[in-house]
């Protein structure tokens, strides 16, 4: 009975889902992303861009292992994270750390096999070279031709890879004369009127003439037998200037003379550590970067002791359980923290005005006179140093007061009955304690006013100027607004190497401070391990 009710069980019917159908929609959709980015890769080698043409062949790569490969199923539920990381955060990494070892920068933007097809397109006339006045024919198929003139009246028929010819009217296709002895037709050419032809860019890029003797509008009166200015030696990786015989030896990613000068545009080139030894060593800007260096660690120092300062005394005094309207005030202070930086910083530079400032008239009023804040660097810092506390204190009152809650009352109520006066219970219980809980905010508030270049560029760009320097640079700069400056505002053009080569550095001193103070946190924890 039993297997006779076994066999009466109906069967499952198989699917009729082809299981090859998504794996086909899958290498087809593999196949159209490929062609894409294949494409887009020739079109970036094209135009030099390397660095990107070389992230996207590795991401092209990658995209068909974890595709195609079994073994790398599970990447595929992160493979659009991971692109989009590895074009927004790794290779913009990537490509600093490239750009800081080159001369990156204005007038060397573009590969050397670009600037070499930009220089070479320079011409001059010889002294055997003769000049022509022009009239410009263009036919349907959008080729040209020239009727030229020259200094004794002779006139050529030229076309482009042909020598020239005299045709006389009725040959060549050659109609009736006008009175200035110019065709009015040529058969399959329409003539050009002077205003149309003078504004057609594709005359002046055409070779007229056979090879050897071409001919090349250069104005719009005039065509005339140019040559090409400079001839390139790829042995010598030098230009040679034809009408000179000056030779230009590539220094740097410049083709320089032996008496400095430059041909335009330069390439990008490598300079290995010059960036950094710039940076370091350079007589030039040692100045101004002992400054800014100096300042930079004081106003990220006094910034966060000003900052946590107040914020902890705040959130002391509104921790008492009695304080009348505790609630009130406490969400009137926090409310500089909800309006957005850009219009605070705006609002106080606009109070500390000299000429309008509110802040700076009812100085004026009390005392007769008020400090002048974005002229004098003393007082511009002190300036700087009031808006960040401004700016910054709510933030510390808030997790100062978060963590003044965890603090059990059991410590203090054994601290009173040892005797020890509040002074000894703040500095001996509730500032170990407190460092414990927000030591790694100290570090990354520390980390933050170290590169905050809001401020300083918001509020006054950096200045008073620092008197003499070579590049652009204020007292109250900071690294990352000096780099800033040297990047895009320099009064010398934009030099990216040197920027990357300063953010570099940057990352640098700042992990070192950070783990520097990490290991001071975990001393704390050690400290209120014996509280």
């Amino acid at each position: 009975m039993a297997s006779s009710a076994s066999t009466n069980i109906p069967q499952k019917p198989a699917s009729s889902t082809n299981p090859a159908l998504p794996r086909l929609v899958r290498l087809a959709l593999l196949v159209i992303i490929d062609a894409a980015i294949i494409w887009f890769l020739n079109r970036l080698v094209t135009l030099g861009y390397y660095p990107l043409a070389a992230v996207f062949l590795v991401i092209l790569l990658f995209v068909n292992v974890v595709l195609l490969r079994q073994e790398a199923y599970p990447l595929r539920w992160m493979i659009v994270g991971l692109v989009l990381m590895t074009l927004f955060v790794i290779y913009p990494i990537l490509f600093t750390v490239w750009v800081a070892f080159t001369n990156y920068g204005e007038g060397h933007l573009i590969t050397q096999e670009q600037a070499v097809d930009q220089i070479l397109q320079a011409k001059y006339l010889p002294e055997t070279g003769k000049a022509y006045s022009w009239t410009a024919y263009k036919s349907p198929d959008g080729s040209y031709a020239l009727w030229l003139k020259d200094a004794e009246g002779s006139t050529f028929l030229a076309l482009p890879g042909e020598p020239l010819s005299q045709p006389q009217p009725g040959e060549a296709g050659i109609g009736e004369l006008d009175d200035k002895g110019i065709p009015k037709t040529i058969e399959g050419y329409q003539r050009l009127n002077a205003i149309v032809a003078a504004t057609d860019k594709n005359l002046t890029q055409i070779l007229f003439g056979e090879e050897g003797t071409t001919i090349q509008v250069r104005s719009p009166s005039e065509a005339a037998e140019l040559l090409p200015l400079y001839v390139f030696d790829a042995e010598a990786d030098a230009m040679i200037n034809q009408q000179t015989g000056v030779v230009y030896s590539n220094i740097r990613g410049s083709f320089t003379s032996p008496t400095g000068q430059q041909l335009r545009p330069g390439f990008i080139a490598s300079v290995q550590l010059q960036n950094f030894k710039d940076f370091f060593v350079s007589p030039a800007l040692r100045g101004p970067m002992v400054r800014i260096v100096t300042w930079n660690f004081a106003f990220a120092f006094f910034s966060l002791l000003l900052n946590f300062s107040l914020g902890l005394l705040i959130a002391i005094v509104y921790n008492e359980p009695g304080f009348p309207f505790k609630k009130l005030i406490r969400s009137l202070l926090i409310i500089p923290y909800t309006v957005p930086a850009l219009i605070t910083i705006l609002i106080w530079r606009s109070m500390l005005n000299p000429e309008l400032g509110v802040i700076d008239r009812a100085l004026e009023n009390m005392f007769g006179w008020a400090p002048p804040w974005f002229t004098d660097q003393l007082w511009a810092k002190v300036a700087i140093l009031i808006v960040n506390l401004w700016l910054s204190y709510p933030y510390f009152m808030l997790i100062c007061s978060g963590a003044l809650q965890s603090i059990s009352e059991d410590y203090y109520a054994a601290a009173q009955v040892d005797g020890a006066s509040p002074w000894q219970q703040f500095w001996n219980i509730t500032l170990p304690l407190l460092l414990v809980a927000v030591g790694p905010l100290l570090v990354a508030s520390f980390t933050f006013n170290f590169n905050n270049f809001n401020l300083i560029y918001l509020f006054n760009a950096g200045g008073p100027p620092i008197a003499g320097t070579p590049t652009p640079a204020g007292h109250t700069d900071i690294l990352i607004s000096y780099v800033y400056n040297l990047a895009f505002s320099g009064s010398r053009g934009v030099n990216y190497g040197f920027a990357s080569a300063i953010t570099i550095v940057i990352f640098f001193i700042v992990g070192t401070i950070t783990l520097f103070q990490f290991r001071y946190t975990r001393m704390w924890e050690e400290v209120s391990e014996n509280v």
